[in-house]
């Protein structure tokens, strides 16, 4: 695992931290909490059970330290109001809610929280922000946006990069949470894309035997996309849990307007991503050209239109839910998206609990050279990456300390901790802690389960060939753009080469409307990641 890189950001961070906080004192005098007695004794039992039967009946305990349930009730904020933008429920938007509730009872203060649907979600955060009247003090957001966001947030002060959570954050998030050397996003979540498949399936004689003469091949986790498309159009159709209901190949998130973008990223990384060559996956970082519409794209959009024939009744239009409860549900054999689709088929009351697996995403036997312009014959597995939930203070809040004890109370070990194990939460794995199997098998998952689980999240940080998300000014103009196009080749409007030559064009057009040299020197950032070993 790399080196931490933000320690050295800490006097950075703390300096640019006080200099924000002088700036808005001069506005609005900082408002401070005052002391009083503490609600819970240190290493008390913490569970969710009083808040619906929806929640687990899960009990942890709470760690000591400045964000625990026994420091944060220590404050005092009563006659003050936080005001909190999230994303509507039940992704980060319910435990947002919960947290601000629990935070509103041990402190005092009143905490208002806004969800709003994903599509509405950077226009309301981004447009007061602009205007110079922020409408709140923190924001829960899409981590990928952070080159719009960064010029109007708090880098986090050093009294919270310090505390034992912040410390035990992955290295590759602690980069994601970063901007110019600063730290102005909180990590909340850690989310990555990967490979789930019914392992059940897998290891079932009569679906081995069948699979082997139809294909001639061993039934076994595909290692490329060819090998997965092969597995996902030989059980399309099947009852292969002996449910009398059908049973289908592959969920992928599919709807344009709800992240395929994220999806097809998944499916073309192994093919645009050569370890052999720096300097862009999305644009040549020297001439700022797209490379979106370069062969290894066009391949990976090639595939995911011939994987049609393995999805479920209605698989064209899957928004993130849907792939969830249809992989998490065992509706089909095999899905690569985030964490939730496989937490939610390790519920308590799931009915395939304990027979999935987790692995990492597909490859592919040969990888796109965009400086020779040909295929390199060789196999390739690219880490992706993919944004994550985040949190952020805003720059000009009259209540930031209020603000980051929110956030450090959210993500308290005891909160994470609870907050993993429920799948609608979006809540996924960000700190070195929860790659410890042990966690895991303590929520009642089988020993292989949690081990395959932890490695391919851990290999992945360990991966030196990475695909990060944009992370650029405008990146919802980009994204947007990218949607349109890979649903245009699915729907069968236009073919992969086209459809792709029609978002490069646009990708050039935004480039010139935001000016090449702020994208480019944004772009220099995800290029620093991705091309760091």
């Amino acid at each position: 695992m790399r080196s931490r890189p933000y320690k050295g950001l800490v006097a950075v961070a703390a300096a640019a931290a006080l200099t924000a906080t002088a700036c808005t004192a001069q506005d609005e005098a900082q408002q401070k909490p005052k002391e009083k007695t503490a609600l819970f004794k240190s290493g008390s039992d913490i569970s969710y059970q009083k808040y619906g039967k929806n929640y687990p009946t899960t009990k942890v305990k709470d760690v000591p330290g400045s964000c625990s349930y026994e420091s944060i009730s220590r404050k005092d904020y009563s006659g003050q109001t936080l005001k909190i933008i999230s994303h509507a429920v039940p992704v980060i938007g319910e435990p947002t809610q919960l947290h601000a509730k629990q935070f509103e009872e041990i402190t005092g203060g009143k905490v208002e929280v806004v969800n709003v649907p994903f599509g509405e979600l950077h226009q309301k955060i981004l447009t007061p922000l602009q205007a110079g009247q922020p409408a709140y003090d923190v924001m829960f957001y899409p981590s990928l946006w952070i080159g719009d966001m960064a010029p109007y947030l708090a880098p986090v002060p050093e009294k919270y990069l310090n505390t034992t959570g912040m410390q035990d954050v992955t290295a590759a998030y602690m980069d994601v949470a970063t901007w110019d050397g600063k730290v102005v996003q909180y990590p909340v979540d850690g989310d990555r894309h990967y490979l789930k498949i019914r392992a059940d399936v897998l290891k079932d004689p009569k679906w081995q035997a069948q699979y082997k003469r139809a294909t001639g091949k061993d039934l076994k986790v595909p290692t490329t996309w060819a090998e997965y498309q092969d597995m996902a159009e030989a059980f399309s159709g099947k009852d292969f849990d002996g449910d009398g209901k059908k049973n289908y190949g592959s969920a992928e998130v599919t709807k344009r307007d709800d992240l395929t973008f994220s999806a097809f990223i998944s499916r073309a990384a192994p093919y645009v991503k050569n370890p052999d060559i720096k300097g862009g996956v999305f644009f040549d970082e020297k001439t700022m050209k797209p490379l979106i519409n370069t062969p290894g794209f066009v391949r990976a959009l090639q595939d995911m239109v011939k994987a049609k024939s393995t999805w479920a009744p209605g698989g064209a239009n899957f928004g993130l839910g849907d792939e969830i409860f249809s992989f998490g549900g065992g509706q089909t054999l095999m899905s690569y998206s985030w964490d939730d689709a496989f937490i939610q088929a390790q519920q308590p009351d799931s009915k395939i609990r304990n027979t999935v697996q987790a692995a990492p995403l597909p490859g592919s036997t040969e990888v796109y050279n965009r400086t020779t312009k040909s295929w390199d014959k060789k196999a390739n597995q690219a880490a992706y990456f993919t944004w994550g939930w985040t949190s952020a203070v805003a720059k000009a809040s009259s209540h930031q300390e209020m603000a980051f004890d929110y956030l450090c109370f959210f993500s308290n070990e005891a909160n994470t901790a609870l907050d993993l194990t429920i799948g609608r939460f979006g809540v996924n794995p960000y700190r070195i802690s929860h790659f410890a199997p042990e966690f895991w098998e303590k929520q009642g998952w089988d020993k292989d389960v949690a081990k395959a689980y932890v490695d391919t999240l851990s290999g992945m940080e360990e991966n030196p060939n990475r695909v990060f998300d944009l992370r650029v000014p405008g990146v919802n103009q980009y994204m947007s753009a990218l949607a349109n196009g890979v649903a245009a080749a699915l729907a069968g409007q236009e073919p992969p080469q086209r459809a792709l030559d029609g978002v490069a064009r646009e990708w050039a057009k935004i480039t010139d409307q935001i000016g090449k040299d702020k994208v480019q020197s944004a772009y220099r950032n995800v290029v620093a990641l991705e091309d760091e070993s």
